[in-house]
């Protein structure tokens, strides 16, 4: 959803009431717990964000908290919402003079004794189709890392029509949400950094 001003808190109320209940913008729910389909640009980066059972309890508590998401250009409706499948949440993005208000619903949820997160899709009113990932494993190494896997393609006519800018905001987004993670669960002696 395309927006000419930045809507209120109670203009992202109404509009995640209203459209809450919507579907979602792609067959292929739950997609990123299998088997990734053809048709979909797919982006997976993981960040590093330290050593052991420490790490990882900090890792978890910044996913519960929607930390993931403290990066000065978007904002998360609302930050306080629960790690659970059917949560609905928008996310409002400030662009060159313009904003998007794009909603998703979480798919599933992952509480292992090494892994913690989500999984959410789009709904009908976002500008791109797919699903996204976000995760903190601890790996056997000792090595705790936060793991973002995305599948998407453009759905909004704009987004299509901008996709190269389209694809520029995905990457920023994916870089500034490691960075918020690793920011979010200190110590920072860890700093890798993988992409496949």
């Amino acid at each position: 959803m395309f927006l000419m001003r930045q809507p209120s808190d109670a203009q992202v109320r109404h509009i995640l009431e209203s459209q809450g209940r919507d579907g979602f913008s792609y067959p292929e729910v739950g997609a990123t717990a299998h088997t990734l389909p053809a048709g979909y640009q797919v982006h997976h980066e993981r960040f590093e964000l330290g050593r052991g059972a420490p790490a990882f309890e900090r890792a978890k508590r910044a996913v519960r908290e929607w930390r993931m998401f403290d990066m000065g250009w978007l904002r998360l409706f609302w930050p306080d919402q629960p790690i659970v499948a059917g949560t609905t949440v928008g996310v409002l993005a400030r662009h060159f003079g313009f904003w998007s208000l794009n909603l998703c619903r979480i798919v599933y949820a992952i509480d292992e004794q090494r892994a913690f997160g989500f999984a959410y899709g789009t709904l009908t009113e976002h500008a791109e189709s797919g699903e996204e990932r976000f995760l903190v494993k601890w790996r056997e190494d000792d090595s705790v890392w936060y793991d973002l896997l995305a599948m998407s393609r453009e759905r909004h006519l704009l987004a299509r029509l901008g996709y190269p800018l389209s694809r520029a905001l995905q990457a920023k987004f994916r870089r500034d949400s490691g960075a918020a993670m690793q920011g979010a669960a200190p110590p920072r002696e860890a700093r890798n950094y993988e992409l496949s």
